[in-house]
């Protein structure tokens, strides 16, 4: 049953797959392998899954495109949550491999950035050539396609590979952001500590165009934690913007700012409200927000708004 199944870039041995397992749910779940970002998300809009797991941010890299421009054209889809992993790099080879033996490599194009300076401490002279993910770089390795890959260690037994080198990463502290995505529905109930993700469209281009959808934000006191523009393909200087930003729709600062960007926008895309990954919802009193900004002060300026309509001011 589709309900009880789940995508997840792949192939096996993937990071993705490796922040899948990390879900309660992934235990009850079937877990399908897709070749690609859209193929994932494709099998969510035709109903053959129930939700699918791929990457959308790196700490390094910054925004996985394949995914946001996925999420920002064709069907919608809904953000239900977010995973974080750390990630670090093994050198995946076939048994008896020496490092001078390794001209070529391979691994996922976000990779590339997170092992260059240790590419060019190590692997001077490889040549470089992009996989469709860290998996299938490690079993384009087992075929003899190329020399080595960069991987999670965790994928060398399912590749029949020896890891070479470990814990291979140029950034400490990396860590990539997955989300698991399905088909449009209510969001979950605000916890406290939660992020709301939008796409939206500038309606022309002119001095300032930017500043004024940011500005939705600002003056209604919402932090913004990823904006990341991509072309929209209609042309040199036509932009969409991918946005994560603090918070929750139902609270009123994001709500109101959300509206304020409708009516500004040609387009706006709602991708979702849900948990923080890593994060826990302050406790009560812990957490200040800016004057003019809680609920409580939006619920009073309406009935004061109201009060003024009716006289009674």
């Amino acid at each position: 049953m589709s309900a009880m199944r789940y995508t997840y870039l792949g192939p096996e041995g993937t990071f993705t797959e490796a922040a899948l397992r990390t879900l309660p749910e992934a235990a009850t779940r079937e877990l399908v392998p897709m070749v690609s970002v859209p193929a994932a998300l494709d099998a969510v809009r035709a109903g053959e899954a129930a939700a699918a797991l791929v990457p959308i941010e790196n700490s390094v890299e910054g925004g996985v495109t394949a995914t946001l421009d996925e999420l920002a054209s064709g069907e919608p889809l809904m953000i239900y949550r977010e995973v974080l992993l750390p990630i670090s790099f093994a050198l995946l080879v076939r048994p008896g491999t020496k490092l001078s033996d390794v001209k070529t490599v391979t691994g996922h194009p976000v990779a590339q950035p997170q092992v260059r300076n240790w590419l060019r401490a190590h692997l001077p002279d490889a040549v470089w050539e992009s996989a469709a993910s860290n998996a299938d770089g490690a079993r384009l390795v087992q075929e003899g396609r190329f020399d080595a890959a960069f991987a999670g260690e965790f994928a060398a037994a399912t590749y029949g590979l020896e890891a070479l080198v470990t814990e291979i990463h140029d950034a400490q502290n990396a860590e990539t952001r997955f989300v698991l995505v399905g088909r449009p529905a209510r969001p979950a109930a605000p916890t406290g500590a939660d992020k709301t993700s939008v796409v939206i469209w500038q309606r022309d281009d002119h001095p300032g165009a930017l500043l004024e959808l940011l500005q939705e934000f600002a003056v209604r006191g919402v932090n913004l934690m990823l904006l990341q523009s991509r072309p929209t393909g209609a042309g040199i200087g036509n932009y969409c913007f991918a946005i994560d930003a603090e918070g929750h729709i139902s609270d009123r600062r994001v709500g109101e700012a959300l509206m304020g960007l409708k009516r500004i926008c040609p387009k706006v895309r709602f991708l979702g409200s849900y948990p923080r990954a890593g994060v826990s919802a302050p406790a009560q009193g812990g957490r200040t927000l800016r004057p003019g900004t809680s609920d409580a002060e939006f619920v009073d300026a309406a009935e004061w708004l109201a009060r003024c309509q009716d006289g009674r001011a």
